[in-house]
């Protein structure tokens, strides 16, 4: 690796993979660093493909290059339209523009069969009749070679023949196959005459029923890549020894162009799942409420739930790129959001679980008008304006009947400051039968408005608080941590959903919120003051009945969560 010092636009030193772009472009080898990001379309993307995005589009941009988005959309029994469309809106909510650079493997079908019979054409491809079952037992193991298919010996003649039968739809899925003539005893389990295509009778999402053969996935990336000229291919650690079937092909087939294939550490998330598998199985099991679930770590939940693009590209940004696997602490994700909303996002006032309090000595007919800072911090975000009145609402936990010495909030006798308003006293309070506080009765001292006081004096406690008779209703999804351990996919002996989090959802009914709350859009982030960063939910908010998600809470530690 290079001990390069020089910085990326983060100001950081760069990573290995930039700096073999950088010496790739200083020496001349590539004028521009043109990337790629390959998903298929099997599924929706998760915070790991952020940082796969991050990277392959990073670079692009770095480097005044470009990176294309292209679907590897190969398997059509587990390939649907909805996924290339989420895919899609996915990378442009993060920030992305491949512009006109879009493209499929299915637009290669044609190219990539003529390939297969060219490698038929150079002796280094055949069609194997044994089985999946069958093909794996020849495969060998790590300590011991594989052996030679009985099919290995066909001429190129016959060859052809069978492989243009294939295509044709002469023979039933699973009973033929096209392999790589390599060499079975290679120590790299992968060079054993691997799997170039299969038969599939499924119709394709984009080539409906031209097709019932389908090229694997190694043959169709890596030449691919070399079809759209791609300068770098960026891949996962899980693909490292599969680069010796990416050159082969390549250089076997004596291609125009040779991308380079370089792999860099998956993302590991402690407290979550990266398999798409065990995503999907959470989905179709209803353990969540859909791939955009707010409590799911795909791209679309992290965005209904109200993760910012920015939070995003920043924590793939920190975690920076290396060559080790190692994992990632959650908090890391939750700072890199808390960190870009306390910047970001306006300041309101909302009451999730409400306790009614009568100002005693307050005019019945009296309302006021009272100004707040939109953030305090940030005067250029300016103010907005709070109704005060008689009768408020305050948080039930910001009153204690007996409340300890080190408790500065609400208790009979105490005064408080409420935020932006008056200093008020409790003098006594109302239970129903269960002994339940129904009531708080206050005073207020007129000479405190603002928060301040005439003589001096100063109180330990403020408490936010919203206006009763203009409160706006609404409803609350206290989102936690999906998963009660680091590592719920640890112990493969141990069924993974068996770590579900039980409290990873609360729902709080009846919540008060300020009045500003009834008309802020979908997907907007605000702060409510003392609690956490919440966004309005896109999808279970109604007109004059919001519902907010909570992003992350204030805290930094989520034992102090709990």
């Amino acid at each position: 690796m290079s001990t390069s010092t020089e910085t990326s636009g983060s100001d950081r030193p760069l990573d290995f993979i930039r700096q073999i772009v950088d010496q790739d472009q200083k020496s001349g080898k590539h004028s521009v660093p043109v990337t790629r990001f390959p998903p298929e379309p099997n599924g929706f993307l998760h915070i790991g493909h952020a940082k796969s995005i991050c990277l392959n589009f990073g670079i692009s941009n770095e480097y005044r290059g470009r990176c294309h988005l292209r679907f590897d959309d190969t398997n059509p029994s587990k390939e649907e339209v909805e996924y290339v469309e989420s895919i899609k809106a996915d990378v442009q909510w993060l920030g992305f523009d491949w512009q006109d650079h879009l493209y499929f493997a299915s637009d290669y079908f044609d190219k990539l069969y003529d390939y297969a019979e060219q490698l038929i054409h150079r002796g280094k491809a055949y069609v194997c009749d044994l089985s999946a079952d069958e093909i794996r037992n020849y495969r060998g193991t790590l300590t011991e070679p594989g052996k030679d298919s009985p099919y290995r010996g066909r001429s190129v003649e016959e060859n052809l023949e069978l492989f243009r039968k294939m295509r044709d739809g002469a023979y039933a899925e699973g009973s033929r196959v096209l392999r790589a003539k390599i060499d079975m005893s290679s120590p790299a389990i992968v060079m054993r005459d691997p799997v170039l295509y299969r038969i599939v009778y499924a119709s394709h999402h984009r080539t409906g029923d031209k097709w019932c053969i389908y090229p694997m996935y190694d043959f169709t990336h890596c030449l691919s890549d070399m079809l759209e000229e791609i300068t770098h291919s960026l891949c996962t650690l899980e693909f490292q020894d599969n680069r010796l079937l990416y050159d082969w092909v390549l250089d076997t087939l004596e291609t125009p162009c040779h991308p380079r294939q370089i792999e860099f550490a998956r993302l590991n998330l402690t407290y979550t799942v990266m398999s798409k598998r065990k995503l999907l199985q959470l989905v179709d099991e209803y353990h969540v409420d859909g791939w955009d679930d707010p409590r799911m770590l795909t791209i679309s939940g992290l965005r209904r739930r109200g993760f910012t693009p920015n939070s995003i590209r920043k924590f793939c940004d920190l975690i920076g790129i290396g060559k080790k696997q190692s994992w990632i602490d959650m908090g890391v994700l939750e700072n890199a959001v808390r960190d870009d909303l306390n910047e970001t996002a306006p300041r309101v006032m909302g009451v999730l679980e409400p306790l009614k309090v009568v100002i005693d000595n307050y005019p019945e007919d009296m309302d006021e008008e009272i100004t707040a800072q939109n953030h305090p911090q940030k005067p250029e975000m300016g103010t907005r304006i709070l109704p005060f009145s008689r009768e408020l609402y305050i948080e039930r936990n910001d009153f204690m009947e007996e409340p300890p010495r080190k408790f500065f909030r609400l208790g009979p006798g105490r005064e408080v400051r409420l935020r932006y308003g008056y200093y008020i006293t409790c003098v006594s309070y109302e239970k129903d039968a269960d002994g339940n506080v129904t009531l708080l009765h206050c005073t207020y001292d007129p000479e405190t408005k603002g928060g301040t006081s005439t003589d001096g004096r100063k109180v330990k406690g403020t408490i936010h608080w919203v206006s009763a008779k203009d409160a706006v209703d609404g409803k609350v999804y206290l989102y936690d941590r999906l998963f009660d351990v680091e590592h719920p996919d640890g112990d493969k002996d141990v069924d993974f959903k068996t770590h579900l989090n039980p409290e990873s959802r609360k729902i709080l009914e009846g919540c008060k919120l300020e009045p500003s709350l009834a008309e802020i859009e979908a997907g907007v982030q605000v702060q409510f003051e003392r609690q956490g960063y919440y966004c309005l939910d896109a999808v279970l908010s109604t007109p004059g009945k919001p519902v907010f998600n909570r992003v992350v809470t204030l805290r930094d530690s989520w034992a102090k969560i709990k």
